[in-house]
C-alpha cells in the first residue's frame, strides 16, 4: 500500500489567473507533482527490497532518491495551499495575522525587506529549486534559504512556510525564460492567512525541535 498520495487541489485549475495559467496548474499538479509521490513510494518499496535481500549496493542512491522525491512532495504540498486567487498584498494585524506580520519585522527589517529577500532568492537559485521562508527554531526567527532541487542548502530543523517553486515547470509554459517576472507576480496570490497557520503551528512546536535543554 502507498504511504505517500497526491493530494486534491483546494481550488480549480483557473483559480490562480492571470497570476498561473489553468495548463500550468494542471501539469504542474497532476504530473509533476504525482511523479514526486510516485517516486517517494517507490523508492520505499526499493529500500524495504534492500533491507530484505541485505543488498546495501544501491543505498546511496536510494536515499538521495528519497529525499529528492520526499521534499518534492512535502514542497508542493504546501506550494498549492500558499497560493489563492484572494491573496497578494502584505499580511496585517487588521487580517488577523498580526503576529506573522510582526514576525516578518523583527526577523528581517520591515515586509519590504523581506519580499525583496526572498524574491532574489528565488529568483537566482541556480539550476532548480525554491526560495522559501521558514521558521528556524534555534532562534525563534524567520529565515529565508535557497532550496537546490528540492532538499539541499537548507538548515536542518528549519520549517518552511512559504514556498516559491522556481523550477521551469512552474512557469515556462506562460512567462517562458523570465523567471523573475513570475517570482515578482507570485507576490500576487500568496495566501498570507495559510501562511500565518503554519507561523503559528511552527512557533508553537518549535521548543520540541531544539537541539538542547
Amino acid at each position: 500500500m502507498a504511504v505517500y498520495s497526491l493530494p486534491e487541489l483546494p481550488y480549480d485549475y483557473a483559480a490562480l489567473e492571470p497570476v498561473i495559467n489553468p495548463q500550468i496548474v494542471e501539469l504542474h499538479h497532476d504530473k509533476h507533482h504525482a511523479a514526486y509521490v510516485k517516486g517517494a513510494n517507490d523508492t520505499l518499496e526499493q529500500l524495504a527490497e534492500a533491507r530484505d535481500k541485505e543488498a546495501w549496493g544501491s543505498i546511496n542512491g536510494l536515499e538521495k532518491n528519497l529525499a529528492f522525491h520526499l521534499s518534492g512532495h512535502i514542497l508542493h504540498s504546501i506550494y498549492w495551499h500558499n497560493m489563492t486567487g484572494d491573496g497578494g498584498g502584505e499580511p496585517l494585524a487588521a487580517d488577523g495575522v498580526g503576529d506573522l506580520a510582526d514576525a516578518i519585522t523583527e526577523s528581517f527589517g520591515s515586509f519590504a525587506g523581506f519580499k525583496a529577500q526572498l524574491t532574489k532568492a528565488a529568483a537566482t537559485t541556480q539550476g532548480s529549486g525554491w526560495g522559501v521562508l521558514a521558521y528556524e527554531p534555534l532562534s525563534g526567527r524567520l529565515i529565508v534559504e535557497q532550496v537546490y532541487d528540492h532538499q539541499g542548502n537548507v538548515g536542518q530543523g528549519s520549517t518552511p512556510i512559504l514556498v516559491f517553486d522556481a523550477w521551469e515547470h512552474a512557469f515556462y509554459l506562460q512567462y517562458k525564460n523570465q523567471k523573475v517576472d513570475f517570482i515578482d507576480a507570485m507576490w500576487a496570490v500568496v495566501n498570507w492567512q495559510d501562511v500565518s497557520r503554519r507561523y503559528m503551528a511552527a512557533k508553537e512546536r518549535g521548543d520540541s525541535l531544539l537541539l538542547a535543554p
